[in-house]
């Protein structure tokens, strides 16, 4: 394929139109498959190891950050993590396009960030048709236990979700949410800060 091609495919992805395997197999040299495998083979004494693999992996990555084996990622360059990050076992990206991840934010245990869908039609999922959305995290969110996020969400500052979550819709900054599809069930107030837990079921 021509690069005016590849050009008119990623102008589609940008825009959250279907597009194939076949017509984004250009991209495959973005995918870092090797290095998340080895990554997640990588002893925990091996701590500067495990940082330059990071650094190889995703598109940027902070300072202060913490991945805890097993990962997971379609690309894991598209991936983006700001500083004082911690996620655990289980996480799961699928970056056919843009995760950016803001400072300070910790997930839970098995959760899957998804930027990526389907289409209802079997016939548009020949080739594995697809469209693709960007995820963004901002600051200081706390994600919990086998949650899923979809394509184009943003989970705004200092939010919560409880465990358990499928988060199809964008979710306003200081807010506690939860459920299957993921709701706002109050705000985060100055009373939480004498509190040990949301009151709602989030681990």
């Amino acid at each position: 394929m021509t690069d005016a091609h590849h050009e008119e495919v990623l102008a589609r992805i940008a825009e959250g139109l279907v597009y194939t395997e076949s017509e984004a197999a250009f991209q495959a040299p973005l995918r870092r498959t090797e290095q998340i495998f080895e990554y997640n083979r990588t002893p925990p004494s091996e701590i500067e190891r495990r940082r330059s693999l990071l650094v190889a992996i995703f598109g940027s990555v902070g300072e202060s950050t913490v991945l805890l084996p097993p990962f997971h990622a379609g690309f894991g360059s598209h991936v983006h993590i700001g500083d004082d990050f911690f996620g655990n076992v289980n996480l799961t990206f699928v970056d056919d396009v843009d995760i950016h991840i803001g400072n300070g934010v910790l997930i839970a245990p098995s959760v899957t960030l998804t930027t990526t869908g389907h289409p209802v039609h079997p016939s548009r999922r020949a080739d594995f048709g697809r469209f693709s959305e960007p995820i963004v995290i901002e600051d200081k969110v706390w994600i919990g236990s086998n949650v899923v996020v979809l394509p184009g969400v943003r989970i705004g500052y200092g939010s919560v979700i409880g465990a358990g979550s499928v988060v199809s819709r964008s979710i306003p900054p200081m807010s506690v949410a939860l459920g299957m599809p993921c709701r706002v069930v109050r705000a985060i107030t100055d009373e939480d800060l004498t509190t040990r837990t949301a009151g709602t079921g989030v681990v």
